[in-house]
């Protein structure tokens, strides 16, 4: 199938399903990804960039173009349209990151999550866990259409460059 569904977590850390083009092979074993998470969440190392797993043997090589420019991300809008998203805001997480998150990460979830944020234009897989979930709780707490147009204009040329993208 070309559209992938995955529960994450939304606002208020109520569960929703999520949209993206597929990039992986189907039936992949998520557990590859489930552990890297959880010992990036679990070891705390302020300095560990939250990236992707580089050479993912799971990823498509379309997946890899459409994973670089953010294409896959696009089906997103439907769950902007359904109320789960917002264009701007912290990005959804899966329940088993959700799980290792420590109290102060879970604040994340008080806003209805996003396609954008601070963090996807500042860096986006050179930021650290810690710093991303500062600049989401920056975001949450002066959170204002002026902010929300500025982010929208920065993703733009994020996108069409693929800077971050993996």
């Amino acid at each position: 199938p070309v559209l992938y569904k995955q529960v994450r977590i939304g606002k208020d850390g109520k569960p929703f399903n999520f949209y993206k083009f597929r990039s992986m092979v189907v039936n992949n074993d998520a557990k590859i990804h489930e552990k890297f998470v959880k010992q990036l969440i679990r070891n705390g190392d302020v300095h560990q960039k939250v990236k992707k797993i580089q050479n993912d043997p799971r990823v498509t090589p379309i997946g890899r173009f459409l994973r670089k420019y953010s294409l896959d991300e696009l089906p997103q809008l439907i769950n902007v349209l359904r109320g789960q998203m917002s264009l701007v805001g912290p990005r959804p997480c899966l329940p088993y990151e959700y799980d290792e998150y420590d109290v102060w990460h879970k604040e994340r979830v008080r806003a209805l999550p996003g396609c954008t944020g601070i963090w996807q234009v500042s860096g986006r897989s050179d930021v650290s866990f810690n710093d991303m979930v500062v600049m989401d709780l920056f975001y949450i707490k002066n959170m204002n259409p002026w902010l929300d147009l500025q982010l929208i204009m920065k993703t733009i040329p994020v996108m069409l460059l693929g800077k971050g993208g993996y």
